[in-house]
C-alpha cells in the first residue's frame, strides 16, 4: 500500500478503526478458539477444520496490516471546510442524464469509501474524476466502458 494518502471522511475513519478493533480483539479470539478446537482433534496433517482456521487467520492478521496502514496514511475530509461551489472530495452532487431526463445523486469520496451500490462513487473513477472541480450548470463529457456520456451538474452540497 505504500505511503499513498488515504482519503476518508470522519464516517469512513470510524468505520474502519470500528472493524480494526473488531479484527483485533472479538475476531482473533475467535479464530484462536477455532485453532485450539482443531488441535484437539489430533493429527491435524489431515485436519481441515484447522487449516480452515490457520487461513482465516492468516486473512485476518492480513486485513488488520491493511487497515493499519490505512489509518496511518488517513487524511480526513472536514465537510465543515468542503466547498459547495464545486465538486469536490466531500461533497454530494446531483446531476441529470440529459437524454433520458434521469438524476442521479451521487457522494464523491476516497476510493476506500466507494460503495457505488450506496450512491459514493470514488474521486478516482471516470465519473467521480470527470466531475470534480465543475459547478451547478456544467455539461460534463465522460469517457466511460461504454462510450461517451453526458451530464449536467444541477445541484452541489455537503
Amino acid at each position: 500500500m505504500g505511503n499513498k494518502e488515504v482519503l476518508l471522511t470522519y464516517e469512513g475513519l470510524k468505520k474502519l478503526e470500528e472493524e480494526l478493533e473488531f479484527l483485533k480483539g472479538e475476531k482473533r479470539k475467535e479464530i484462536a478458539d477455532r485453532i485450539k478446537q482443531a488441535l484437539a482433534f489430533g493429527d491435524i496433517s489431515e485436519n481441515s477444520e484447522y487449516d480452515d482456521a490457520k487461513n482465516e487467520q492468516a486473512q485476518n492478521e492480513a486485513r488488520i496490516m491493511q487497515l493499519d496502514a490505512m489509518l496511518k496514511n488517513a487524511a480526513v475530509i472536514d465537510e465543515d471546510d468542503v466547498d459547495t461551489k464545486v465538486v469536490n472530495l466531500g461533497t454530494k452532487v446531483k446531476i441529470l442524464e440529459p437524454k433520458s431526463k434521469d438524476e442521479f445523486e451521487y457522494q464523491i469520496v476516497g476510493s476506500t469509501e466507494a460503495d457505488p451500490m450506496a450512491s459514493r462513487i470514488s474521486n478516482e473513477s471516470p465519473v467521480g474524476r470527470a466531475l470534480l472541480g465543475h459547478k451547478v450548470g456544467d455539461t460534463v463529457e465522460i469517457d466511460v466502458p461504454g462510450g461517451k456520456i453526458k451530464y449536467k451538474i444541477i445541484d452541489i452540497r455537503k
